[in-house]
């Protein structure tokens, strides 16, 4: 009689999870895939709704900067399976991708849906089991894998585990961070989860809020101090909320805007309104005579400042300074915004936080747990968009599935 292949149970079906449940089954393992929702992916399908940006194509050791105070870890990874690794992945399932202007890589449809559609049939066509509306539940006291099912409680067990199970942002697609307590009480050390990639509160005025909220403002540079106390800077685009802001450039400044508020109990954001303009040409423009041309149409006509903008100098410039042009030049130059907490996380686009990297070995198995692997964005490590979190999802994944095989592999041998 044949010897049964070892199992694996993958908890959570998003591009992580799939990834191992793909990387797994290639090395010879019976894989279970359980998803508490209705069906898979669904974050990554609310990711398509833009565009589907599923890398980037920034060269490497740059690219692995992007990850901040884990770069050399998440660049270990992505020796298993960077950008091009992905890009070729795709290009297996029939999806051509491009580099857009902006360096993010696209499918050529700028579509999830088909990408995910191909992907999950290759996994069912190579024996891939899925089970849906089944939400984990823990664990049950001799160590099965518990789970909520539509027949009742489910207690499963495998040679090994995969949990790939998402932060704590869009609770609603499945990501709850409901596992951190039950990590925990099994001496798993969680980092508290956080939001990012985030927009932040300011604390507009009623006026502002109501007449503004929705507007972008662009171009601008942004400047901020970093934790060295050095200035940086930055242009982009940003979009002025009913409490305060958010868009591409202050997302790709959370992480660092989030440390500072919690050191200083806020942080600055300091906006130069007219990036195309010196600070002398302002002042000697705006000096001008006004006539009979009211504040709004002078800065219109001499400044090019109209609209947000506009209002963002009325809300936070005191009226001395609006009609002196020299100090209002220098708003326009350097306008101070005081950002006071972040939104919370279940509006951020991802989360820091999650299950540290040292709580794992090389192949991301946890120590107080041997033969539990984690992946994905329930790990402690954080990147901006623009492709880098999905890169790192499917790349952690991938090394997961590798190593929880080949502990399966060992368990049944030895």
């Amino acid at each position: 009689m044949p010897t049964p292949m070892p199992t694996l149970a993958i908890v959570g079906a998003g591009p992580a999870g799939l990834m191992a449940a793909e990387t797994a089954r290639a090395a010879g393992l019976d894989v279970d895939v359980y998803e508490g929702k209705g069906s898979v992916g669904r974050k990554f399908l609310l990711a398509g709704v833009g565009g589907m940006n599923l890398t980037h194509g920034e060269p490497r050791p740059a690219f692995d900067q992007r990850y901040r105070e884990r770069a050399a870890e998440v660049g270990r990874w992505l020796d298993d399976f960077d950008a091009d690794a992905l890009r070729d992945w795709a290009r297996g399932l029939g999806v051509d991708t491009f580099i857009g202007t902006s360096g993010r890589v696209f499918p050529a449809d700028l579509k999830a849906a088909p990408l995910l559609r191909a992907w999950v049939h290759r996994l069912r066509e190579s024996g891939v089991r899925f089970h849906v509306q089944h939400r984990w539940l823990g664990w049950t006291d001799d160590g099965a894998l518990r789970f909520a099912a539509p027949g009742g409680e489910l207690a499963v067990r495998a040679d090994a585990t995969v949990l790939a199970l998402g932060g704590g942002s869009w609770p609603q697609l499945g990501s709850d961070g409901a596992w951190q307590p039950w990590l925990a009480t099994r001496s798993v050390d969680v980092a508290p989860l956080q939001p990012a990639n985030c927009g932040f509160d300011i604390g507009w005025s009623a006026h502002l809020a109501e007449r503004h909220a929705g507007a972008p403002l662009k171009p601008v540079i942004a400047h901020w101090r970093d934790a060295d106390g050095r200035e940086q800077q930055r242009q982009g685009e940003c979009v002025i909320t009913a409490t305060g802001i958010e868009g591409s450039l202050v997302y790709a400044l959370s992480a660092q805007l989030r440390h500072a508020i919690v050191r200083d109990g806020h942080a600055t954001l300091t906006l130069d309104l007219a990036p195309d303009r010196t600070l002398e040409r302002l002042e000697k423009d705006l000096a001008k005579p006004r006539g009979s041309h009211s504040l709004s149409d002078h800065l219109r006509r001499q400044a090019g400042i109209t609209g947000v903008k506009a209002a963002l100098l009325h809300e936070l410039v005191d009226k001395g300074s609006l009609h002196d042009h020299a100090r209002l030049a220098r708003a326009i130059k350097r306008l101070d915004l005081r950002l006071k907490q972040p939104r919370p996380i279940a509006e951020a686009i991802s989360s820091a936080g999650g299950v540290r990297l040292e709580a794992m070995d090389q192949g991301l198995m946890l120590n107080a747990l041997p033969g539990t692997f984690c992946a994905g964005e329930m790990l402690d490590w954080e990147a901006p968009t623009g492709g880098y979190l999905l890169t790192a999802c499917f790349a952690s994944g991938l090394r997961a599935g590798c190593a929880a095989a080949a502990w399966a592999l060992a368990r049944r041998t030895s």
